[in-house]
């Protein structure tokens, strides 16, 4: 059976930081790109990050280029987010997806709050 485990997400003042890391079993981590979506409260689903599984190449939601980095450890079967910087508009829940062609698999998240 295949799982996917956010931890890391917490509460922290604007301009601090998380790092957010999702653990996967039941599956090779190494065949799977692996992406952070984020949900902030009634709004919809939104693709933050992403990495795949050939080069590591990355890619970003333009307003966390430059404050968040996505990277992956394949020996931990574990993906992480490093927010830096946050903002008040960063708080979600923030769930990972590991995807290879038509298959997926999601996390079922953990709470980023920012708030002074």
């Amino acid at each position: 059976q295949v799982q996917l485990v956010e931890s890391g997400g917490g509460s922290v003042q604007p301009g601090g930081s998380l790092r957010l890391s999702c653990t996967a079993s039941g599956l090779t981590f190494s065949n799977y790109a692996m992406q952070w979506y984020r949900r902030p409260p009634g709004k919809e689903l939104v693709l933050v990050a992403s990495i795949n599984n050939n080069f590591g190449t990355t890619d970003y939601l333009d307003f966390v280029k430059g404050r968040f980095t996505i990277s992956r450890d394949n020996a931990k079967n574990t993906v992480y987010l490093q927010m830096h910087s946050l903002k008040p508009e960063d708080a979600a829940v923030y769930y990972c997806k590991a995807h290879r062609g038509m298959t997926e698999y999601w996390g079922r998240g953990t709470q980023v709050t920012v708030s002074s």
